[in-house]
């Protein structure tokens, strides 16, 4: 049986005191993900609307400027989090995602729909948040 000196007696680790454990790389946000986070931004009153300018097309912007004003997923200064986000892919170039957002005991839906254009830059074009606010499931 071999014995390290170097380490005290019963620690079978061989970390090193002062060393930095090597964390792995964030994996980049999938294009919905990263939407999911910049709608619930705006929708929250943590950014403006014009935030978004070059990140929607069509009817998307309007839909935005609608709902942004009231803060919908914004409650009483608690802070909401996107808690899941999945999207599918109906054809090229498109992706439809939904999201829960959690704010406290709160839970609401967001849909919205991701079109990737000739420069390959994806675009939100629709957004639609769920009715009625449920109590969060623990």
């Amino acid at each position: 049986m071999s014995t390290d000196r170097t380490r005290p007696a019963g620690r079978h680790d061989r970390s090193r005191p002062g060393t930095v454990p090597q964390q792995r790389p964030r994996r980049p946000l999938r294009p919905h993900q990263w939407f999911a986070e910049r709608l619930l931004a705006v929708l929250s009153g943590q950014r403006p609307v014009h935030w978004m300018l070059g990140h929607t097309i069509g009817e998307a912007y309007d839909q935005l400027a609608e709902l942004a004003p009231d803060a919908p997923l914004g409650a009483g200064g608690r802070r909401p989090v996107v808690r899941a986000c999945r999207g599918t892919q109906p054809a090229t170039g498109v992706v439809e995602a939904f999201a829960s957002i959690a704010t406290g005991e709160q839970v609401r839906a967001m849909a919205f729909r991701l079109e990737q254009g000739p420069d390959l830059r994806w675009r939100c074009a629709a957004i639609d948040l769920g009715g009625e606010r449920l109590p969060a499931l623990r």
